[in-house]
């Protein structure tokens, strides 16, 4: 078979393209595989599991384990509020609203902010929101109380709020290309047939649906699960994983650091591969039910 004349060079550009995304993983993940004897660089010194091991015994004063649930746990949280306010967002733009493009304009403005001042506003902002607790918990002469507070920032709170400014925009952009492309002829049939609108929504939209707002779950999941920018000034005083393994780049020098990469990427590979397999899931059940 004949191929055309710029097949060589374009071939030759897609394996370099390739080799500059993913040879960095590829690395890590070689490295974190060696001996007790192994170094941050090559060559390769033995294979092991020992610095997984290592990894499960602590890194210092670093609970790996601890920042590794919270990073879970924010993730979770992101993903879910994602789904729910791009689903609700998506349907509430199908029809035409007072004030539409505006909205639509503030809630994609986030993305063009550099994520850092948004994190330093939202910290801001819940310090302020603290002043404010503190001196009416003062006027109200609720003394113990005042004692006790802490903060306001927190991991699902500020820190969910910062992720959110990030995830909700890509949300809503996936809902409107997928509304764009639904037949509205399916739900006049439903309520033809004497369906509520929420009937309509369950039965026949949300099905319909369904495999892209997966999509839009994973996508809220992982794009919160290695988020730092804009987690660094909205945590309050507890870290997620991504800010543990950043503040290790300056003190680990050993391959415990690649085996946390590791450990970090094959969570988000499962979470790939759970939402590819709902996604092929629904589409079976749909094709079932047509």
């Amino acid at each position: 078979m004949k191929r055309a004349p710029g097949f060589v060079p374009l071939a030759f550009v897609f394996a370099f393209f390739v080799l500059f995304m993913y040879g960095p993983m590829f690395v890590i993940f070689i490295l974190s595989f060696q001996g007790p004897e192994g170094g941050l660089t090559f060559p390769l010194r033995g294979l092991s599991l020992h610095w997984f091991a290592k990894l499960a015994e602590g890194l210092g004063v670093v609970d790996i384990g601890a920042a590794l649930r919270r990073s879970l746990g924010l993730g979770l949280a992101v993903m879910a509020c994602t789904v729910v306010f791009s689903v609700l967002a998506g349907l509430a733009f199908r029809k035409k609203l007072a004030g539409g493009n505006t909205l639509f304009f503030i809630v994609i403005a986030s993305l063009i902010m550099p994520s850092i001042i948004v994190s330093l506003g939202i910290g801001l902002e819940f310090r302020l929101l603290d002043g404010g607790i503190k001196h009416a918990l003062e006027f109200l002469g609720m003394q113990d109380t005042l004692d006790n507070y802490g903060t306001a920032l927190g991991l699902f709170t500020s820190a969910l709020g910062a992720h959110l400014t990030w995830t909700l925009p890509f949300g809503l952009l996936i809902m409107f290309a997928i509304f764009n492309r639904f037949n509205p002829a399916y739900e006049e049939a439903a309520r033809d047939l004497g369906a509520t609108p929420w009937q309509s929504f369950k039965h026949v939209v949300l099905p319909l649906i369904a495999p892209s707002v997966v999509g839009i779950g994973m996508f809220g999941f992982t794009l919160s699960w290695d988020e730092i920018a804009r987690t660094s000034q909205a945590i309050g005083d507890v870290n997620t994983l991504p800010l543990e393994l950043q503040g290790l780049t300056t003190t680990v020098t050993t391959p415990s650091i690649y085996a946390i990469g590791t450990v970090t990427t094959v969570v988000s590979l499962i979470v790939m591969g759970i939402t590819l397999l709902l996604v092929k899931f629904l589409g079976r059940k749909q094709k079932g039910r047509s």
